[in-house]
């Protein structure tokens, strides 16, 4: 099962993600920080799929920096961007080939934008 790392600090969206990800075959690990993701990142690198982060983020590292932390650690590593707000910044902020889930959103629209990434992406050997 791919394990997908979720960066979201909102419980409730922490288990919408979860069991969005679970439904599709994938197995979600949460961190509610920037700065813990980066960790998990660095600590487990080449276990993740992909990552699934929120922008806007409690602490001093946004969603923004986590994926540029990921790209450094895995350049063709696939991303799921997730905001309410911080959308429009996409063009400008966001890594290369990554997606942006506006929310809400639903479910299907996570695992499709998933699935788009994870069928692009270079198999890691």
């Amino acid at each position: 099962m791919p394990v997908i790392l979720v960066v979201e600090d909102q419980a409730l969206l922490q288990s919408f993600v979860a069991d969005a990800l679970h439904d599709g075959g994938f197995e979600a690990v949460v961190a509610s920080s920037g700065e813990d993701a980066v960790t998990l990142l660095k600590a487990h690198n080449g276990q993740y799929r992909a990552l699934v982060t929120d922008i806007d983020l409690k602490g001093k590292m946004d969603g923004w920096k986590v994926a540029q932390h990921a790209r450094e650690i895995q350049p063709e590593f696939p991303i799921v961007y997730m905001s309410g707000a911080a959308a429009a910044d996409w063009t400008s902020k966001g890594v290369p080939d990554s997606v942006m889930l506006s929310k809400p959103f639903a479910p299907a629209q996570l695992l499709t934008a998933l699935a788009n990434l994870l069928n692009n992406a270079t198999p890691t050997a």
